[in-house]
């Protein structure tokens, strides 16, 4: 489980195909070294990944087929920014809202534009995801949890704020990027129980 509170903004140092599937080692900097081992899972850029390999400042990840095919990790380059997080331990302050890091589809944003001193992002969902977007309800973009300001159909508003805008990678989003999306774990589960006849 993870809490959408990105803890480090790591790189990706190298991408290696793997007979159809792809491994990928990712530097960091404020990670503790300590807090992540072989087999721990983490959370980049919305998808939980289990650790293969640790080094002082870095990790090795596989991403299976099926991950490729459902997010966008297998879009990354060498060099490119990706939010890190630890999986929560007991203890742990819950700052933002539950994830698992099973990516529910992956959005583009449409545009990004200043609202006050936040930035202000609108992203297109798929349609499937429609149903699960509310506003004030919760969604996690990219691993980031944020709180839905506004909904038109399978479109959301959501505002960054400067310091999620300097902590995390939404602050240099562009318009037309692609990011991972996972819907608020309550609105998934109640949809499937109003779905299902009891």
């Amino acid at each position: 489980m993870f809490t959408g509170i990105v803890l480090d903004v790591g790189r990706i140092e190298a991408r290696e195909a793997r007979g159809g599937d792809l491994r990928l080692t990712i530097g960091f900097t404020r990670l503790a070294a300590g807090r992540i081992a072989v087999g721990d899972s983490i959370c980049v850029q919305g998808c939980c990944l289990t650790a293969t390999a640790v080094s002082g400042t870095g990790f090795a990840a596989d991403v299976s087929r099926e991950t490729l095919a459902l997010t966008t990790l297998g879009e990354l380059a060498v060099g490119a920014a990706v939010n890190l997080e630890p999986a929560l331990r007991a203890g742990d302050p819950l700052g933002g809202h539950l994830l698992s890091g099973h990516v529910d589809g992956v959005g583009e944003i449409r545009s990004r534009g200043g609202d006050a001193r936040s930035l202000r992002l609108e992203i297109a969902a798929p349609a499937a995801l429609a149903r699960y977007l509310a506003p004030k309800g919760s969604i996690a973009v990219d691993g980031v949890s944020l709180t839905i300001n506004a909904v038109d159909g399978a479109s959301f508003g959501v505002n960054i704020i400067p310091h999620t805008q300097a902590a995390t990678t939404l602050g240099n989003a562009a318009a037309g990027t692609r990011v991972n999306l996972e819907v608020d774990q309550v609105a998934r589960y109640l949809a499937r129980l109003l779905a299902v006849p009891g």
